[in-house]
């Protein structure tokens, strides 16, 4: 797994990946798809938001739960979706708070890699997950190495925004002290925005002009949403 890392995040990860955690995650993944069992995504697109975001660029991190489980769906990128794909339910709502936040109009598409090229770090707390088994890879592993993405961020100097959506990136986030006692970092929480509790407070949240509004006034350049 360890020649899968893009350079700019081996410094970060290495002691993560070298962790006996890490090390049974190789080989459970190698024996569940030998298994004949469908691993969503595809070998070649587990790390896409590490490849997409370097770490010396990310200026936002938003996380999620796991991929995609249907057909077609996961990417490499939380809430993110191929074009083609049907637009998920939570990115529906993102799209409308974003709409309301800062009047930009939904895509046609759910594909949200021009977020990811300018630096939003779009990475789910576990990067596989079985075909129509919702959260079946969490607690495998993956959690030792995206623990430390999130880590590598936070260590930085450069300020960056955290958003956290619904109680389960609020816990991974707990996970990590230096957004616990944060002091250079905006970290944002609301419930997440999916239909069950979209309307307990996301809606509204405006996270979108809240974080560009932060890397201004820090001299970064904000994100074209």
């Amino acid at each position: 797994m360890a020649d899968t890392v893009p350079p700019s995040w081996q410094p970060a990860l290495e002691a993560a990946l070298q962790s006996p955690e890490a090390r049974r995650l190789g080989g459970w993944l190698r024996a569940e798809e030998d298994a004949g069992k469908t691993i969503y995504p595809p070998r070649g697109a587990r790390l896409r938001a590490l490849e997409l975001t370097p770490l010396d660029q990310v200026k936002v991190v938003i996380l999620g739960q796991d991929p995609y489980h249907g057909p077609g769906q996961a990417q490499g990128l939380a809430f993110s979706v191929p074009e083609g794909a049907r637009v998920p339910p939570s990115l529906v709502n993102i799209y409308k708070e974003l709409a309301s936040d800062l009047g930009v109009q939904a895509p046609p598409h759910g594909n949200l890699e021009h977020w990811a090229r300018q630096g939003v770090l779009l990475l789910n707390n576990a990067l596989t997950v079985e075909a129509a088994q919702a959260g079946s890879h969490q607690n495998r592993g993956w959690e030792a190495i995206t623990d430390a993405a999130v880590r590598a961020v936070a260590q930085r100097d450069e300020p960056a925004v955290f958003i956290l959506w619904g109680s389960h990136a609020k816990k991974k986030a707990m996970r990590v002290p230096e957004l616990a006692d944060n002091t250079r970092h905006l970290v944002l929480a609301a419930p997440h925005p999916s239909p069950l509790s979209a309307h307990g407070g996301f809606f509204g949240s405006k996270p979108f002009s809240k974080a560009n509004r932060f890397l201004a006034a820090h001299g970064r350049q904000p994100i074209d949403w």
